[in-house]
Formats: structure tokens, sequence, C-alpha cells
């Protein structure tokens, strides 16, 4: 019998020359990493046992990310603890402030590669299987073990496969196509599985617009999310790569749980209504909704092609008055490039906030936090009650065409409402 791509590459770590699903291994890691909320109690868990060294400074990456700059004397403790810890063991994937989201600077610097096997303390460590690799979340405790031994223990996942076939319509996005997956599924439909994505609509995306993809699947309960590896990501690859990688594809006769074919020409732009990522209507149901704050950013949206796509939709128009737009590069090499492009000039003549590359307002935590009774557009991955402030707030998902064009309009929009097909075939 065949194995997956999520079973070929936890066979090969843990030394095997097949695995099943269900079965228990211990595989030997590529990359493990954390970040200034998760780093610590990791640290300290090393502290209390006694552990003074690390398996591989080489395989470690420690990225402050989720409350800097600083936002309050707990955060910044928080930060020096994994500074210190980073020059104490001679890590070599330290990033301190402004360097950007881990989710994004690792693909993007070529420190994970396809084949890989990364654990993350983050659950969405997962975004890695847009690029080919197994990436997944763990607990801090758990990556407290993986730092002192090189190893974790898993269950191998059940794998379903998601096709998409068609072609997509204009303003949809990878974004749309995970949304529409957990919308048919819920957030618990695939509850410790491997996500595969495959089809044509899926091999017309960019890399980062499967990164988005595979960033989401925790969304659905997924153990890990997965795109096998083709020409685009060999090309997006060998221009980054810091280290040897490895393809793997799926065999013909794989076994999987579920297979869902879907026709990604029928899906327009959706909106995942609070307070669940599986509440998706199709933003022509969402117009009536009107917003307080709009939100570019995050691990999931915020790479350059999304910052392309909302200023596309901003340029020469204006955030309405009523509402505030917030935009945060995901990594410092997006600002730059940004920069470059004239994209920064975009959004601030817009009248949107530029904020240095950090999580910002996703997880509720920094810059851009909600009052009660607010509602934000976002196009962050997570939108559960007081996920971006108070309890009583609101935040509703999207892709960044959509989330730019309700920025202009003070509600929920099509882009189509702010920019016609003619004028973005002009500006493309």
């Amino acid at each position: 019998m065949g194995m997956t791509i999520t079973e070929k590459i936890l066979a090969d770590h843990a030394g095997k020359k097949e695995v099943y699903p269900g079965e228990l291994i211990t595989a030997k890691i590529d990359l493990a990493m954390a970040n200034d909320v998760t780093a610590p109690l990791a640290i300290k868990t090393l502290e209390k046992y006694g552990i003074d060294r690390i398996f591989d400074p080489d395989k470690v990456a420690l990225v402050l990310s989720h409350f800097v700059p600083a936002k309050d004397i707990k955060s910044a403790e928080q930060a020096k603890m994994v500074r210190e810890f980073a020059k104490k063991h001679k890590i070599k994937w330290f990033f301190p402030e402004g360097e950007g989201i881990e989710h994004t600077i690792l693909p993007e610097q070529g420190i994970v590669v396809p084949g890989d096997l990364v654990i993350g303390a983050d659950s969405h460590t997962c975004t890695y299987g847009g690029i080919g690799a197994f990436a997944t979340g763990v607990g801090s405790t758990d990556l407290a073990y993986a730092l002192a031994t090189g190893e974790i223990w898993l269950k191998v996942p059940h794998s379903m496969k998601f096709i998409f076939y068609g072609k997509l319509k204009p303003w949809v996005t990878g974004k749309d196509l995970i949304l529409y997956t957990i919308g048919q599924i819920g957030v618990d439909g695939a509850l410790y599985k491997a996500m595969e994505f495959e089809g044509e609509a899926i091999k017309e995306l960019s890399i980062e617009q499967r990164l988005t993809i595979a960033n989401m699947a925790i969304e659905a309960g997924g153990k890990n999310g997965i795109i096998a590896p083709d020409e685009k990501t060999i090309e997006y690859v060998s221009a980054r790569a810091k280290k040897p990688w490895k393809i793997y594809q799926s065999d013909p006769d794989a076994q999987y749980l579920e297979v869902y074919e879907w026709d990604a020409g029928k899906i327009e732009p959706l909106v995942a209504w609070p307070y669940l990522p599986s509440n998706v209507h199709p933003v022509s149901e969402s117009t009536h909704i009107t917003i307080d704050q709009a939100f570019i950013g995050s691990c999931t949206n915020g790479r350059i092609e999304d910052l392309r796509i909302a200023a596309k939709v901003l340029k020469g128009k204006k955030v309405h008055p009523y509402v505030r737009c917030i935009v945060i590069p995901a990594s410092k090499n997006v600002y730059q490039q940004a920069l470059r492009e004239g994209l920064i000039d975009i959004f601030i003549e817009a009248g949107c906030v530029v904020s240095v590359s950090t999580c910002g307002p996703c997880l509720g935590g920094h810059m851009g936090i909600l009052a009660e009774g607010e509602r934000c557009i976002s196009t962050s991955n997570r939108n559960f009650p007081g996920r971006m402030g108070h309890p009583k707030s609101e935040v509703y998902l999207a892709n960044p065409a959509v989330v730019a064009a309700s920025a202009v309009l003070g509600r929920i929009a099509h882009p189509e409402e702010v920019v016609s097909l003619k004028e973005l075939e002009v500006s493309t």
C-alpha cells in the first residue's frame, strides 16, 4: 500500500521504511521554533529539570514577534529572557524585534525547506506545509523536550485530501479556498488529520497563497496542512534555501480517510463571521455589516503579495472617516519591498496606519485592540470571542482585497464596489 506525502516525511524522520495512521513514532526534527510568548515556558521547563544544553543550536529558531516592540514590562521581561537564552546557547536563527513573524520569516529566508519536519510552539506552525514540509504546533513543554533531545513523539495522522479544480474568479484567493474548506467541514472536521490540498486551482496559486492555505489548517483542527512541491515550489525554494531539501509526493495508491472535490470557479470572495472561522458567508451576503477597524497583516496575509492586492484597492482612495485601517507587513523584508514598490505611500495616503513588522492586533495583545461592541474585518486567521480585544467585540475574516474595500466603504464590501476590473487590468 502506498503512502501519503505526510506519511513519507514522518517515516523518513522516524528511520522507518513505512508508517501507518494511528501509529506512535519518535521522529527527529529539522527545526524547533518558538516566539516571545511560548519560548519562556520552554526555557523555564529546561531550567526546572537542570537541562543546560540544547540538541543543536543550528536547528532552533527563536522569533520575537507577538508582543514586540514590548508593550509593557511583562512583555519586555519575556523578550529579555528569550534574548538571553539565544545568546547563551548561540542560537543560529534568532530574530529580534522588527524582523517579523516566524511563519513568514522561516520560509522567506529558506530556513524551512520541502521535506523538513518542523515543530513550533505556535499553532500556526502548520504554515510551512505550503512548501511541502511537515510542520505542526506543539506545547511549550513538548518544545522543551525537543530542544533537549532533537526528537518529538507523534501519532501518525490519517490524511484527508481536498481537490480544487477550475479557474478562480477575480478577487478570489487562497484565503477564500481555505475559508471555503473550513466552512464545509467545520472547525473540528479535520481533527488531528493531515490536510492535503491539490488540483488545478491549487497549482495556479502562488507559493504565498499556498502558505495561507496551510496556515489555516489548524482552524479545521488539522494536525498539519500540506501541498506537494511542484515547479513553483522549486523556483521559490532554490532562491532561498539555506540547506538541502527533499521532495516528497503522495503515492497514487495512498489511502485517504476522506476526499473532497470542489469547483473553485464557483467560489466568490468569502467572509467568516463571528465567532468561528467556519461561519463562512459570501461577501455578497455580508455587505450590510458596518465596521470600525480593518486589519491587513498577520502570518496569514501579511506577505508582499497580500500588500500588493490591498494597495490595488486602496490606490487613489481614502479610508472611511469612521474606520481605522491598520497595515502591518509580516516581515522586515516585506516592509522593505513594499517601500521600494511605493505600497507604503499608497497606504499612508489612503489614511492607513502602517506599523513595524509584528503580529499586531491578531491575537488581541498589541496595537489595534478592539473595544466593546466594535467590529473589525481582518486578514488574520481566528475570530473567537475576545480574539482581538473585548469579549463583546467582533472579528470578521476575509482576504486582503475584501478588507481593503471594506476600509474604504466603512462596511464589508466586495472589491468590485471600489475597483472595476478595467481599473484592475490597468494597474496590473
